[in-house]
């Protein structure tokens, strides 16, 4: 794995975000979040820890362009990695519809293998065939999720603002695909696939129709119109995960919710 050069352990950049993995809560029981998008010249860099929630008027989407300062971090050596100071956080203009292809067609590589192979911890892969579908979680993962945002949402400081505990889906949501490697299996952190089924649930009122809409978008519309998946390695293995599910395609983006 291709590692920070020495002289380079602080600085200010400019990042087009495109993942916003879920809040994780760390064993201080802090509630972060591990971002990740693409510099100008086409370099991915990771934003991390970021306790995103607490950001306010710095919050940003995806498509977002936003700049910072930023620090080596301590014991993280993947190039792509910068840990943010939250205060020098910038919030730009978002991206053009018409513009996303265009811009991020020069990262896609065919494989994480090949991303792993020239240094890198996050890739953009076309996946050559996929299906999502979800899982139930058990009642006792529920209650724990449950508890452990609870506990995050009351350790703040007195600068923070008060905050309603995050609320986790009720589903682990996955994805089987193909890449120029064969067949994969992701569970799927993204932020916005979680955030995509507790809206539909709140419009729908129903659980079950906001499965199978959610079906609907990741099964036809999408790949149909062009997915693009975000893979970033964890901190301390080398595994793999899925932290984004990218719609990236020529055309304008009628009608869906991402």
């Amino acid at each position: 794995m291709e590692v920070r050069p020495m002289a380079e352990l602080e600085g200010k950049e400019t990042v087009l975000i495109l993942v916003k993995a879920l809040p994780q809560v760390n064993q201080n029981s802090t509630e972060t979040v591990c971002c990740a998008g693409v510099t100008l010249d086409g370099q991915w860099r990771r934003q991390y820890p970021v306790r995103f929630r607490q950001l306010g008027e710095k919050a940003f989407a995806r498509w977002q362009w936003i700049n910072y300062s930023w620090r080596a971090p301590k014991s993280d050596s993947r190039i792509e990695s910068r840990r943010v100071q939250e205060d020098s956080i910038g919030v730009l203009d978002k991206m053009p519809r018409n513009e996303r292809a265009t811009f991020l067609n020069r990262i896609e590589v065919p494989s994480t293998s090949y991303a792993h192979e020239m240094g890198r911890s996050l890739a953009l892969i076309r996946p050559l065939a996929s299906e999502f579908y979800w899982v139930k979680k058990t009642a006792e993962q529920i209650s724990a999720d449950k508890i452990l945002y609870a506990k995050a949402a009351k350790q703040r400081s007195f600068l923070d603002e008060e905050l309603k505990a995050f609320e986790p889906p009720p589903y682990v949501f996955h994805f089987k695909h193909e890449d120029a490697d064969g067949p994969h299996h992701h569970k799927c952190g993204d932020w916005e696939t979680a955030s995509m089924f507790l809206r539909f649930r709140r419009e729908m009122r129903s659980e079950s129709a906001a499965l199978q809409r959610m079906g609907e978008i990741f099964n036809d519309e999408y790949p149909k119109a062009g997915m693009t998946f975000a893979l970033g390695t964890l901190f301390r293995y080398p595994t793999w995960i899925l932290v984004g599910v990218i719609r990236l395609d020529d055309e304008p983006q009628l009608g869906l919710p991402f």
